[in-house]
């Protein structure tokens, strides 16, 4: 085999193999980003759920009457990175993540870029049960995410 042909041959197979490889990398990629992104998204709900206990805390000591919006970014003093606001209908799709509080459902949504929500609503009273953090009766319920 003359040594052209013989390199020809290695490329070929290198580039198969690159190419392989990338076949089992990318998906892998996609799904570290998408476990990323659920995280970032956790990491910011427990953040508010937070700040949101810290002024439950300060009302109790305080007293007065507590906010009456459903939004929960109304009661904190921040709001997440990518923050819309209030809007009556979801947003066009994005190829950001996005978070905005839809008024018709009184929820505090997060749409991912796949096109998926997570969804959260303020809950008082007997609601606030099921909540991870809640204090006086108030807390912040992770719903059923919305479809792709």
């Amino acid at each position: 085999m003359p040594a052209s042909d013989r390199r020809k041959y290695e490329l070929a197979v290198f580039i198969l193999i690159v190419v392989i490889l990338l076949a089992f990398l990318f998906p892998a990629l996609e799904r570290t980003r998408v476990q990323i992104e659920e995280a970032a998204v956790q990491t910011e709900v427990a953040a508010l759920r937070v700040e949101l206990l810290d002024y439950l805390a300060h009302h109790e000591l305080v007293g007065g009457a507590l906010p009456a919006s459903d939004n929960p970014l109304r009661w904190v003093q921040r709001q997440p990175d990518a923050y819309l606001g209030e809007l009556a209908v979801p947003p066009a799709a994005s190829t950001t993540g996005v978070w905005y509080f839809n008024r018709s459902r009184g929820e505090l949504v997060y749409r991912y870029r796949r096109g998926n929500e997570a969804r959260f609503r303020l809950v008082r009273g007997v609601e606030a049960t099921g909540a991870a953090a809640r204090l006086a009766g108030v807390g912040l319920l992770r719903l059923d995410d919305g479809p792709p």
